[in-house]
């Protein structure tokens, strides 16, 4: 029986060889089924394609699609907070926390330049 180790080691060497064209098909496609630029990447690894070897980034071919990440994170918060402030209304510290988390939110954007 081989080791697992061995095993593991042949299937992450096997690397395919595809052109930018076909690589930006893939990664569109995969931005169409609405997965981050992260995600893309990791799914792209675990098939043998590595993004490193194309000159393109992933987020450069995603175009408008892509949203950076930490920008989604703390709009995301921004939806819990309002959820909860909506059912408690008197809760003083869910309506600082609000203030805060929308204040992160204008300076993301500013930096992302959004």
């Amino acid at each position: 029986m081989p080791k697992k180790n061995s095993v593991q080691k042949e299937k992450k060497s096997e690397k395919l060889k595809i052109s930018l064209e076909e690589f930006e098909k893939k990664v569109n496609e995969l931005a169409e089924q609405g997965l981050t630029s992260e995600k893309i990447g990791e799914r792209l690894k675990k098939e043998g394609i590595h993004s490193k070897e194309f000159e393109k980034k992933i987020s450069e071919i995603m175009g408008s699609k892509y949203s950076p990440p930490d920008l989604l994170n703390i709009q995301k918060k921004l939806e819990n907070i309002n959820r909860h402030i909506e059912k408690n209304r008197h809760d003083k510290r869910a309506i600082r926390e609000k203030d805060r988390i929308f204040s992160q939110l204008r300076k993301m954007k500013k930096y992302f330049q959004l």
